[in-house]
């Protein structure tokens, strides 16, 4: 993601492209930009926060209603937490002077802090990676999601980089294939020794005991621990349970979200049906026949060996659990308020 200057825009790697085409998509607009973020040309948690922060930046140095914008970008993916707290941080430091160069500060600031936390994460994480690991992962969350080089994926990176790290198992992850188009594509370009498969394969490496760690990115982290991430991932770690394999969780603290009690009470996000009964554009369901879309899945804390923050570590052996490990770790929330007077 790069912003431009003159006149302000946003500039994207258009990830509804990849891997065949690396096409740019340039965001003159708020609208422009939730369209971009609605129908996934910018995705993964860590990335919306920064387009989150440059959007509100955009409106600001365009004169347009920010208040109006922010909560378009807010609402854009509702069980993304990241995305509102891009949105709210920038629109609170805009809203401290009326300034919007104050705002686009904020929001570079934003990109520069996700860089040194995409590297924390990886760093933290290392130390679970056992020798010679076989490790599973679904979705994306690379270097394509991150102001850095992401945050599951940064953890097999430096895996790759130290020499512990012997496959690296990618789902596809239907409906959309992030595993097959954006994750096979980040592996190839780091030369990391990968493989693609179905969803649905993911039992079958399990019981001939093919994995060895399971780690996966999340959208949001409720405050007990429950995680909120790309559908699929729950199956994941019922199968990571029964076989005895460790199942970890790399995110930002900026993921926590402990204004969401439970898993429970996470808003997810409900997407068009055709994404399920349509292939690459083409129907492959009878006309008419309904689909059940849901983006994310909730794992609850109970399976989570750990989650990997760029603050630490919090597992579920902890003093008082995972929950109590997660509440350690996380700063103080932002808080955003509008003068009743413009």
């Amino acid at each position: 993601m790069v912003w431009r200057d003159a006149p302000p825009a946003v500039d994207l790697l258009d990830q509804t492209a990849l891997p065949h085409e690396e096409r740019r998509l340039v965001c003159p607009d708020v609208p422009t930009l939730v369209d971009a973020i609605r129908r996934l040309a910018v995705r993964g948690a860590p990335l919306l926060g920064i387009a989150g922060g440059y959007g509100v930046a955009l409106a600001a140095l365009r004169g347009d209603d920010v208040a109006a914008a922010a909560d378009a970008l807010a609402g854009a993916r509702p069980t993304a937490v990241n995305l509102a707290w891009g949105v709210r941080r920038t629109e609170a430091a805009y809203l401290r002077r009326r300034d919007p160069a104050a705002a686009l500060a904020e929001a570079h600031a934003i990109r520069t802090e996700d860089a040194d936390a995409a590297a924390r994460i990886a760093e933290h994480g290392l130390g679970l990676v056992p020798a010679d690991a076989r490790v599973l992962t679904h979705c994306n969350t690379g270097w394509l999601v991150s102001g850095g080089e992401g945050t599951a994926l940064g953890i097999v990176a430096a895996a790759h980089r130290a020499g512990r790290l012997a496959q690296l198992w990618v789902d596809e992850t239907r409906p959309l294939l992030q595993g097959a188009r954006l994750t096979a594509y980040e592996a190839a370009r780091a030369g990391i020794p990968h493989a693609v498969l179905a969803d649905g394969a993911a039992g079958s490496l399990f019981a001939q005991h093919r994995v060895d760690l399971v780690i996966v990115g999340a959208d949001r982290i409720a405050a007990d621990g429950s995680v909120a991430n790309k559908v699929g991932t729950y199956p994941l770690a019922v199968l990571a349970r029964h076989h005895g394999v460790p199942f970890v969780v790399a995110a930002p603290v900026t993921t926590v979200d402990l204004a969401t009690a439970s898993g429970t009470d996470i808003e997810v996000e409900q997407r068009d049906p055709a994404e399920v009964t349509a292939y690459a554009g083409q129907p492959v369901a009878p006309a008419g026949s309904p689909a059940y879309n849901p983006a994310f899945d909730v794992t609850p804390a109970e399976l989570v060996t750990a989650i990997v923050t760029d603050r630490g570590v919090a597992t579920a052996d902890a003093a008082g659990g995972i929950a109590a490990a997660l509440v350690r770790l996380i700063p103080d929330p932002v808080t955003v308020v509008r003068p009743s007077v413009p």
